[in-house]
């Protein structure tokens, strides 16, 4: 890949999606196959003014190693050192730079149960150093291709190389990186429209939405009484202004935890924990999912309903039009970064106190007293189709075409 587009590219993550500030420390995260594109990345940090770097690096190979040499209790254990890293992050508040580079299928085969036991113990420990940390420092995801990702979204390319280059091009597409452009000014014309439309959706105060499709789904979901509707960027608590997933489609809020009636039925595969869950169905009755089943990964998929008692609760609703560029391409990335701006999405788990109005001022009990569902996982799944209906209901019982044909009504 060109060289000058690859700099083009770690300069929009730092400048549009940490935002970094000057004197903050940043941490990258990264898997070691893509130590040339997070050395870029780190360059970029120093010359914007990071006071320090440091780069986590991770394996997936070895991952699913450790999955199945090590018993329950040694995955599970969770290293002083491990702790003191997390405490030091929730007090130092660095930007955080996620590179995404993973093979869909990389942990297939891995004991669902092992993994399950393991994670929900390792996340006991870390998760209130996360809450510590929640709205009060700038983070991103983004992604690099590899081979088995670049092979499994291009099947029919014989030569590895190449298909390396079309992912490659398909993720400077989605990002908005071209050769003659500027893709800073784009990103902040594309927050601008984004803002405009989730401020339309506000204005609203909707109580509900009904969303139907021929697929099956027939679902009402209920929202928050004054909860806001997001799009493109976030703001820390501070008010310094990022974005958290590049690429970003979609306007989002988090539903009221607890109220949701009817089925939605998978249109995307979704990859979790490294293992793909294919055409699968979720039923909710009193806000929580209480029958779910898939024609591929339904291991993965109870896993993942598994993790606590409020996994099985909506924590997100996310809005994005069928016609828009990812899904324009045709191409299925079979990774959630991308094929969520695919689609419209929900996902199982926790919420975002953001969406509130003054979140900063509540304490994590007022968030969930208010409505926000709090959990280990927050896991987006797509139910967005062409013939995607959405209706939503105001306060005082009147309809207003929200989607018609997968596209905005309004």
């Amino acid at each position: 890949m060109n060289k000058t587009l690859l700099k083009k590219y770690a300069k929009l993550i730092v400048t549009m999606g940490s935002n970094l500030e000057k004197g903050q420390g940043v941490i990258i995260n990264c898997p070691v196959e893509q130590h040339e594109f997070a050395k870029l990345v780190a360059k970029e940090a120093y010359a914007q003014g990071a006071g320090w770097v440091r780069i986590d690096w991770g394996c997936q190979e070895f991952t699913k190693m450790k999955y199945k040499s090590e018993s329950v209790k040694t995955l599970s254990k969770v290293e002083t050192w491990e702790e003191e890293k997390m405490k030091f992050s929730a007090e130092a508040l660095p930007a955080m730079i996620h590179i995404a580079s993973a093979d869909p299928d990389g942990l297939k085969g891995v004991d669902p149960v092992k993994m399950q036991k393991s994670s929900i113990a390792r996340m006991k420990v870390l998760k209130p150093y996360r809450d510590m940390m929640d709205d009060k420092y700038q983070w991103t995801i983004v992604a690099v291709p590899c081979e088995k990702w670049a092979k499994k979204v291009f099947p029919e390319e014989k030569r590895t190389s190449k298909a390396i280059e079309m992912l490659w091009e398909a993720i400077l597409m989605s990002v908005r990186v071209t050769k003659d452009n500027d893709p800073v000014k784009e990103w902040q014309e594309h927050n601008a429209k984004l803002q405009a439309k989730y401020r339309k959706l506000n204005d609203m105060n909707f109580d509900y939405l009904h969303y139907t499709n021929k697929k099956g789904t027939d679902f009402k979901c209920w929202l928050i009484d004054g909860g806001k509707w997001n799009g493109g960027g976030d703001y820390t608590q501070k008010g310094t202004f990022f974005n958290p997933n590049m690429p970003t489609e979609e306007v989002f809020t988090s539903p009221l935890a607890g109220k949701a009636e009817g089925v939605v039925y998978s249109t995307k595969p979704l990859s979790y924990s490294g293992q793909l869950i294919d055409e699968f169905f979720v039923r909710f009755e009193n806000g929580a999912a209480v029958e779910w089943g898939a024609e591929k990964g339904k291991e993965a998929l109870d896993m993942m309903m598994g993790m606590d008692e409020c996994a099985k609760k909506l924590g997100e609703l996310a809005l994005i039009p069928y016609h828009s560029p990812i899904s324009d391409s045709g191409i299925l990335f079979y990774n959630t970064l991308f094929d969520e701006n695919a689609s419209c999405h929900v996902a199982l788990g926790r919420g975002f106190a953001s969406t509130l109005e003054n979140s900063a001022e509540l304490s994590k009990e007022e968030q969930k007293a208010a409505g926000i569902n709090d959990s280990l996982i927050h896991v987006d799944f797509m139910i967005g189709s062409e013939d995607m209906n959405i209706d939503g209901y105001t306060r005082d019982g009147k309809m207003v075409p929200v989607f018609r044909n997968g596209d905005w009504a309004i």
